[in-house]
């Protein structure tokens, strides 16, 4: 038999506009239906005026400390300069100031461009970053922050207030998607609950999901079903500050990578899965699927609404009635239900899982003694 892996029956939302296609692979390795978004795109500023002005007032006045914060950025920082000839001015100045790596990708890109990193944080965490530069006093002290698309005002405020000047390096921008109707329908489908998981590996994107649902007037909703039904994983704390701000519980990893945020969701989503013994046997209701005695069952829309309505009160009889106002556009037609009923049966495989009550609806055939409702 097939083993079932930790996410198959399960839909995932991702966000990402980076590494999306990596984040997305480890997902359906592992099971899952992925349903990619992107809430928002890099917009590189080589030829932009900002980044040029940073640059120059550096090398004009080298700071003390630089601290870089994406490996992207960095590389782009330096490919930005050699383009306007002043490359090798700028690496000078890096050469020969405290420069602090955000983590191993970001120390990557520090050494291919020939320099070396002071420090960089086991926690991979711009936290950490600021308890240290904060630890040693920076009062008086010149620090370039090499910005990630967004203007890192708790990380730049506690550094202002601690009297440092900060000269932020805006590399490059995060701007809504080209193309927003992907996000308009991940966002519509979180609303319906027919995606079971939402991943987000920046703020940026967390932020541009919720300013775009609340200008189409469905932030509320969104939220709602954010702070109840559906799982929301964030890869850091920073990434979660914007859904935080709005009660919306997260998830995340110990480590902020992509991988232990996927190892998460494989822990996670089974563990919010119903599972009942029904008909002597094990059955494990999943987002769009239900598991019986460890063989995945795929089962259609209506007939995951039916399901979950019957697992509501495993056992009692729900009526026909009921169960019509449970399916998806049904209408007032409760033979619906009885063909929903029928391919919901097929399905699963096992007829008998079903019960019909005559002149009175439907019922789960639950075995309590068989160890009660499970997880979820």
């Amino acid at each position: 038999m097939h083993r079932v892996g930790p996410l198959e029956g399960f839909t995932v939302g991702v966000t990402a506009a980076r590494r999306a296609d990596e984040l997305g692979a480890l997902l359906e390795r592992r099971g899952a239906a992925v349903v990619h978004a992107p809430a928002l795109r890099i917009v590189p500023l080589a030829d932009d005026g900002e980044l040029l002005g940073a640059t120059e007032a550096l090398i004009g006045r080298a700071p003390d400390t630089v601290v870089a914060t994406t490996a992207i950025g960095f590389r782009g920082w330096v490919e930005a300069a050699e383009g306007w000839g002043l490359g090798e001015e700028l690496r000078g100045v890096l050469g020969g100031v405290e420069l602090l790596a955000r983590g191993p990708k970001v120390r990557g890109a520090v050494r291919a461009a020939g320099l070396t990193e002071a420090w960089s944080p086991p926690s991979e965490s711009l936290a950490e970053v600021l308890d240290r530069l904060l630890a040693e006093g920076v009062a008086g002290r010149r620090i370039a922050v090499q910005l990630h698309g967004e203007p890192l005002p708790g990380f730049v405020e506690a550094l202002c207030e601690a009297g440092a000047e900060v000269v932020g390096v805006p590399v490059y921008r995060w701007l809504p998607p080209e193309d927003i109707a992907p996000l308009d329908r991940l966002t519509d489908a979180v609303r319906a609950r027919s995606v079971d998981a939402v991943t987000f590996t920046s703020a940026p994107a967390a932020a541009s999901l919720l300013e775009r649902a609340q200008r189409r007037g469905v932030r509320e909703e969104l939220l709602e079903a954010l702070r109840g039904d559906v799982l929301v994983a964030c890869v850091g704390p920073v990434t979660a500050l914007p859904l935080a701000a709005h009660d919306v519980p997260v998830v995340r990893p110990e480590r902020f990578r992509i991988g232990p945020l996927v190892q998460l969701l494989c822990r996670e989503l089974p563990a919010r899965a119903r599972v009942l013994p029904v008909a002597g046997r094990r059955l494990e209701i999943r987002g769009h699927a239900a598991v019986v005695d460890g063989e995945l069952r795929p089962v259609p829309p209506a007939g995951m609404a039916l399901l979950r309505a019957l697992a509501r009160r495993p056992g009692w009889v729900v009526s026909r009635a009921d169960l019509l106002r449970a399916l998806p556009g049904a209408g007032r037609d409760e033979h619906a239900v009885e063909t929903a009923v029928a391919r919901l049966r097929s399905a699963l495989g096992a007829p008998r899982m079903i019960q019909t009550v005559v002149k009175r609806g439907y019922r789960l055939a639950f075995d309590p003694a068989d160890g009660g409702a499970g997880g979820g």
